[in-house]
């Protein structure tokens, strides 16, 4: 008697965990029907894309090394040159440079980055 009523709440874990990856697996695929569709946008997938990607806090990290350079004297001259190389590089690597900054932290538009 006891065995069947293990049994019993064996099968009904393992149907609920069955049950469970089902419902997983279509949602992703009603998510993807949609972005297919247009009915989610882009930012919305990106969004999505971006929970297991490491690209935000390797930008944080670099923006947090400059400023950090910044405050310590012997690094300063480095600092300069190497705003300065940024600022003689290419229009199109510039730009590309800040849609990648501004992508990675979720900015939609690049308006704020016109002079």
């Amino acid at each position: 008697m006891l065995g069947l009523s293990l049994v019993g709440k064996v099968a009904d874990l393992a149907g609920s965990y069955i049950d469970g990856k089902t419902a997983v697996k279509k949602a992703e695929a009603e998510t993807n029907m949609k972005i297919a569709t247009g009915e989610i946008s882009w930012e919305q997938a990106a969004i999505k894309a971006s929970d297991n990607s490491w690209k935000d806090e390797a930008w944080t990290v670099c923006f947090i090394a400059i400023v950090g350079c910044s405050f310590v004297p012997p690094l300063q001259p480095y600092m300069r040159e190497g705003f300065a190389n940024l600022e003689a590089a290419p229009q199109w690597f510039q730009w590309s440079l800040y849609a990648s900054i501004a992508a990675s932290f979720g900015i939609r538009t690049m308006k704020g980055f016109k002079k």
